[in-house]
């Protein structure tokens, strides 16, 4: 059992990335639910196009802080948070913000894949559709197999693309809600623990498409598996009670941790 006296003493403070091209630069951001404060003073920069991973117990706030950089914890009541999130220096929580544009920028695949009750085609063409980013049927049709192409599904589907997006696999529809994502051309997207539902093999192309997009997108994924987040990402951070303990280049993490909390969770000593 580890000693929980000394919780946060060392703990790494605000990470930042001097002379990096910087998507997200996060300071002393607070979360409450209710009374409940769940994450607690969190700061960080976050690069451009790369993966980034966020780890740590259940119930630690990796999920809450992803949830707030695209202002979904807005959709919880009872839900208040405070600080600041800049994305490339905008305040993403000004109240000129329009919140719709927002999400299409930094864009968000859930833990259960959630196709919409519409066909393959109808899932992908939605966003373009409601945000207009579409001028014809013609443009539309290149955006959908363009980005089916990308969330690597365009040869395993182009023959049905009017069947359910329901009817595919899990792990089909998984890279379907990706493409789906990538089809508003977003800046970020937002993972969370995106392959908990999936078989291995499953998990495997997720995998690998994560790492296709990197080069393009700025990518944030949550995952209980430290396994994945060593496969996929560049820097690593480790969450604990609410806290940002430790944020590094994930091979640092894993082999030379400079926090307790997190040689300890690496380790398996706590979990």
């Amino acid at each position: 059992m580890i000693d929980q006296s000394f919780h946060y003493e060392g703990v790494t403070g605000h990470p930042r990335l001097p002379g990096r091209d910087i998507k997200f630069s996060i300071n002393d951001v607070n979360v409450y639910y209710g009374p409940k404060h769940a994450l607690k003073n969190v700061g960080l920069d976050i690069a451009s196009r790369e993966v980034t991973a966020f780890i740590g117990p259940s119930g630690c706030g990796k999920s809450t802080f992803l949830r707030s950089l695209n202002r979904m914890n807005d959709l919880i009541d009872g839900c208040r948070v405070e600080g600041q999130v800049l994305i490339e220096g905008e305040d993403i929580y000004a109240p000129e913000v329009d919140v719709v544009e927002l999400r299409a920028r930094v864009g968000m695949v859930f833990q259960k894949p959630n196709p919409f009750p519409k066909s393959i085609y109808e899932n992908v063409a939605y966003g373009p559709r409601i945000h207009g980013i579409a001028r014809s049927r013609d443009e539309l049709d290149g955006i959908v197999q363009s980005s089916l192409e990308r969330a690597g599904l365009w040869k395993e589907v182009r023959d049905r693309l009017d069947a359910p997006g329901t009817g595919l696999s899990g792990g089909q529809q998984q890279r379907l809600c990706i493409a789906r994502a990538i089809a508003v051309s977003p800046e970020v997207i937002l993972m969370d623990e995106p392959c908990s539902a999936l078989d291995p093999i499953a998990t495997a192309k997720v995998e690998e498409l994560i790492d296709e997009l990197s080069g393009n997108y700025t990518i944030i994924i949550v995952t209980h598996s430290m396994q994945q987040a060593a496969r996929v990402s560049q820097r690593t951070a480790f969450f604990h009670l609410g806290y940002l303990i430790e944020c590094e280049q994930t091979d640092v993490i894993f082999m030379n941790p400079q926090h307790p909390l997190t040689q300890g969770y690496i380790t398996g000593r706590f979990g």
